[in-house]
């Protein structure tokens, strides 16, 4: 069994290390936050004060976090892996973050001598919890090779998807397409239910018909239909409507980077943003059929409040 460093210990990082633990490894962990550590604790994993400490004689390292500048400051300085980790040392960042950010860390790891791959995650915490999420690796071959060793235990599904930064192109047009999916499935919703449709009787005909997607047979957000849906919780978050603003955004972002149109995408990012302004960026992201059925009613901003840089 492996030694294994993880940076990142939140809603994703703190369950996905438990079924490491579980699969027998050794996994030293490291978070800002005390509240994560001491749930990380909780489920076998070793408490660690400093990255130095966490990686120090760690087969792998492991980083999950919410933004490409937090990947770049626990990679980069005095205080970062690059650092303190032994040379070989696989390196894997799970985070969904900015394709600059993910090359800027292969070259950086690549100039110090390190393995490094970027291997980003689809499936949401239920995902993480269950040990079933698929794992897109982008990165020289023999590390992706090694890198699906250490992540079977999480997984359900592990898939190379060629050079440098390409998990997290898969990544981000994977949930490009979620997000939009999911913004159709609420009109369709709300409208079948206007129209006088039972709710159950729609979903039945919609999931086995044109309309079915991921985001209606798992995320549907009318309450009382679909068992996993945070509708049937007060949209408590199961994928926050702020995150998925920022990963439509890194979307919207490489879009324009390669000169390529996304003008349903922009305005369903758009959408979040309407949701995050009416102080609901802390629910769960299918909260936006909020926006169709009226019963969040946050003014529209302007184009220019919500341009990305």
């Amino acid at each position: 069994m492996a030694t294994v460093a993880w940076i990142g210990l939140g809603n994703m990082g703190g369950p996905m290390t438990a079924n490491m633990v579980k699969a027998g490894h050794a996994v030293r962990g490291f978070d800002l936050s005390t509240h994560a550590l001491e749930a990380a604790v909780a489920h076998g994993v070793t408490a660690t004060a400093s990255i130095a400490e966490a990686v120090q004689g760690a087969d792998v390292v492991f980083t999950m976090l919410p933004k490409g500048d937090h990947v770049r400051s626990v990679y980069f300085g005095e205080a970062g892996i690059l650092a303190h980790a032994a040379k070989e040392t696989l390196l894997i960042d799970s985070s969904t973050i900015d394709i600059e950010s993910a090359q800027a860390v292969h070259d950086a790891a690549a100039a110090a001598g390190f393995r490094f791959v970027d291997a980003p995650v689809s499936g949401g915490m239920s995902g993480a919890a269950a040990g079933t999420l698929t794992f897109m690796i982008g990165g020289e071959s023999g590390a992706v090779a090694e890198a699906s060793g250490y992540i079977e235990p999480m997984s359900a599904n592990i898939i190379p998807t060629g050079g440098a930064t390409t998990g997290q192109a898969a990544k981000i047009c994977n949930n490009l397409m979620l997000f939009i999916n999911l913004a159709s499935t609420s009109e369709g919703a709300v409208l079948a239910d206007r129209l006088g449709l039972d709710k159950q009787v729609f979903w039945d005909i919609a999931s086995v018909s044109s309309g079915d997607s991921w985001a209606l047979r798992t995320w549907y957000p009318l309450a009382g239909v679909v068992p996993t849906a945070a509708s049937n919780n007060g949209f408590a978050p199961t994928f926050t409507a702020e995150l998925a603003n920022k990963d439509i955004g890194l979307a919207i972002a490489a879009a324009r980077s390669t000169e390529t149109p996304l003008e349903i995408g922009e305005h369903v990012q758009q959408l979040f943003q309407r949701l995050i302004d009416g102080g609901q960026g802390a629910k769960d992201c299918t909260m936006i059929v909020s926006l169709v059925d009226g019963s969040l009613a946050a003014p529209a901003v302007p184009a220019s409040a919500t341009a990305l840089s």
